[in-house]
């Protein structure tokens, strides 16, 4: 009797969860376009936890709702898709593969009163010159990858000279600065740079500066793009031969990008990753080798950091709406500034003077195609070659200070 008793409960607790009024988090994600596979697998990190946190009972007795938007990694597409996940009463919102999408849509939620994080946006400026109160960034920025990779390839590449290509807009822009930076090839005239267009760079675009690359005498071609325009620079690398004769270098890898191009035209590429699905098993965190397990099985394909940032995401907000015991968006942002925790890897915490998500980032290498194919999935992609803390790779508050005092922004989030 006890046991019918307690089924009949849990069964009534289920119903009641569902009878009660869903929240809806809205997706500002880039179903088509260059970066479309990171949006793909920001959408599926989004949908596992969802329905894992809607097994577990909802957030505060109420289901969790998906709702998304095509951003198609354009701004202003972005900053209409706020408003129209707004008016459908969105708690919170979220996403982005362009950090110019993310710094636009962050600002228009930001008018609308909501939370906005953002998954993929690597710029400093969005928790830099650009932060504001309402807006959380879970990845790493630019700087944190200059820092571990700029580290690595002082250390292995030292007195080489580089060749930037570069992607036109914030991303790109922070990216080289900071990467430069950290390897001090600031020099142009020994260090030589060109930008292609962000978006709508077109193959002879993309030729025509890897054809600079080939005439230059450069050692390490830094390639500062990303989604397919990564790939199909790559491409044509592959063509000049560039990729056998260069070390080449990416401040920000993802699985897509390396499954898209393949893994004998990336071997051997250097860049940086807040995480990978080998990452849980090294930091031995139950809870990621779990998300992993999960997401295999659904997926049938291995999560890269977009789906883990989306999913991590979705927890986060969750866990600190029912710490606050409320969704509105002042009461979540105060539960999740400073707040330290352990979900997919080793311990991260939510920064409070700039929003900036403080973690381990890594400097990953491509391995050799033979090792690759070892896998179940064949998607064993990184070696990861370095790491550094949150606290070493991460701006420091003067540092963070002084952007802002240089771009006339209050040295206090608005």
């Amino acid at each position: 009797m006890k046991r019918t008793a307690l089924l009949a409960l849990g069964l009534g607790f289920c119903l009641a969860v569902e009878a009660a009024d869903p929240i809806t988090l809205g997706l500002n994600y880039p179903r088509t376009g260059s970066y479309k596979e990171e949006g793909l697998s920001q959408m599926r990190g989004a949908l596992l936890a969802v329905e894992e946190i809607n097994a577990k009972g909802g957030v505060l007795g109420r289901p969790l709702k998906l709702s998304t938007r095509n951003s198609a990694s354009r701004p202003e597409k972005a900053v209409a898709n706020v408003d129209k996940l707004a008016d459908e009463g969105a708690a919170m919102l979220f996403g982005g593969a362009s950090s110019a999408v993310a710094i636009a849509a962050g600002k228009r939620a930001k008018e609308r009163g909501l939370l906005y994080f953002g998954t993929l946006t690597y710029s400093n400026d969005t928790t830099g010159k650009d932060a504001h109160r309402y807006i959380f960034r879970e990845c790493n920025n630019a700087w944190m990858s200059a820092q571990v990779l700029g580290q690595y390839m002082n250390k292995h590449l030292p007195d080489k000279r580089y060749f930037y290509i570069t992607s036109d807009y914030t991303w790109g822009h922070t990216s080289e600065s900071s990467l430069r930076k950290a390897t001090n090839t600031q020099d142009t005239s020994k260090h030589p740079g060109v930008k292609t267009a962000f978006p709508g760079a077109r193959l002879s675009d993309y030729r025509q500066a890897l054809t600079q690359v080939a005439a230059s005498d450069a050692e390490v071609l830094v390639l500062v793009l990303f989604g397919e325009d990564l790939v199909r620079a790559m491409r044509i690398a592959d063509e000049l031969g560039l990729n056998k004769k260069l070390q080449v270098a990416v401040p920000n890898l993802t699985l897509s990008m390396v499954e898209t191009a393949g893994p004998d035209i990336m071997h051997g590429v250097l860049g940086t990753e807040p995480w990978t699905w080998r990452v849980p098993a090294l930091e031995g965190s139950v809870a990621g080798q779990k998300f992993v397990e999960s997401y295999d099985e659904r997926y049938q394909t291995h999560p890269s950091s977009s789906a883990a940032s989306a999913y991590s995401i979705v927890y986060q907000w969750a866990d600190a709406a029912t710490r606050a015991r409320s969704i509105d968006s002042e009461r979540v942002i105060a539960a999740l500034e400073g707040h330290r925790y352990s979900l997919l890897k080793d311990e991260q915490q939510w920064r409070t003077f700039d929003h900036q998500n403080v973690q381990t980032v890594y400097a990953v290498k491509v391995k050799p195609r033979d090792e690759v194919l070892k896998d179940r999935f064949k998607q064993d992609y990184f070696e990861i070659v370095h790491r550094l803390t949150g606290e070493q790779a991460a701006p420091s508050l003067a540092e963070w200070q002084a952007e802002r005092r240089a771009t006339g922004q209050a040295l206090a989030l608005q």
